[in-house]
């Protein structure tokens, strides 16, 4: 029977030594509460806050400064949220303060994350017309992927819709008409391959004689400059020469004279057949000058006009 009130004795002190530790806990706990301050803001949330709850730490920069102590609609515009929070006294909220709402590791437990507050900006005032002081939010990255997402998939049907617009009964029966000409002419491309090189081929030496020629060029067109200038030296003393015979056959008899005009015309046909292959020949050098392929190609043909 003693040994059983021993056990008993025992049970009873260490149950009590427990309730003791947790009120002491619980006492230390209160009375840290109790002797710090806190300032209250207000943040708007356009977003659902699905998964925060009264409580919920408020973080800045990863640093707990608070809780969440009130979570409702916004009574004027029911499309936001109203958050409010209890943040530490002397944390510096400025005015570009930006609260964000996140979730904590694979739990899913959410919470309020503040960032931003340069150095420069001033503190956070309550405006006149509000009790506590508005901290600005911005989206949380569900959110934002949300947004993304739902872009995206605009932008898809958008495609979707201009490819359907795009690719209608028409415009698929000439791109199957347009492949199978391609088809032909690939085929045809193959068959011909052969002439192909050979024209090439061809087309290359013609280049290589109309390099040959390039440079052959100036000496012929300073060959036939020579030429002219010695033709139109030689017309010269053939006029001198023919006025010298008029003024002798002046002097002379009349058979000298019959002579006269009867070779004397020849001798002037022949005279402006001279200056006419002249001519020719400064021509054809203006044509070699602005157009070398023409020793190759010859003259162009003149294209007929109306009604010939």
């Amino acid at each position: 029977m003693e040994t059983k009130v021993n056990y008993v004795l025992v049970g009873l002190f260490a149950l009590l030594l427990s309730v003791a530790m947790i009120a002491g806990v619980l006492w230390l706990s209160a009375g840290k509460q109790y002797r710090a301050e806190y300032d209250t803001y207000v943040a708007y949330m356009n977003e659902s806050v699905s998964g925060l709850n009264l409580n919920a730490p408020v973080k800045y920069r990863g640093v707990e400064v608070g809780q969440i102590n009130l979570i409702t609609l916004d009574k004027e515009n029911p499309e936001q949220v109203r958050l409010e929070f209890a943040i530490e006294r002397g944390i510096p909220i400025k005015q570009d303060t930006i609260a964000v709402l996140k979730s904590q590791g694979l739990t899913g437990i959410a919470y309020i994350e503040l960032s931003g507050g340069s150095s420069t900006s001033p503190l956070l005032e309550p405006k006149k017309s509000a009790p506590y002081p508005v901290i600005k939010t911005g989206p949380s990255l569900m959110g934002r992927l949300d947004t993304a997402l739902s872009t995206l998939l605009n932008n898809l049907n958008t495609t979707t819709e201009n490819l359907n617009a795009l690719l209608d009964e028409d415009n698929r029966k000439v791109l199957k008409h347009t492949l199978a000409d391609v088809s032909v002419l690939s085929r045809t491309l193959a068959a011909h391959k052969a002439d192909i090189d050979k024209s090439l081929t061809n087309t290359s030496l013609t280049m290589e004689n109309v390099a040959q020629i390039s440079v052959q060029l100036p000496q012929l067109i300073e060959k036939i400059g020579r030429t002219t200038e010695s033709i139109e030296k030689m017309g010269k003393e053939m006029s001198r020469a023919s006025a010298g015979v008029r003024t002798t056959l002046d002097d002379v008899g009349p058979d000298v004279r019959r002579f006269a005009n009867d070779g004397l015309p020849e001798l002037e046909r022949m005279m402006v057949s001279m200056r006419e292959l002249m001519v020719s020949l400064q021509r054809l050098t203006e044509q070699v000058e602005q157009n070398p392929g023409v020793l190759l190609r010859g003259k162009d043909a003149r294209q007929r006009g109306p009604g010939e």
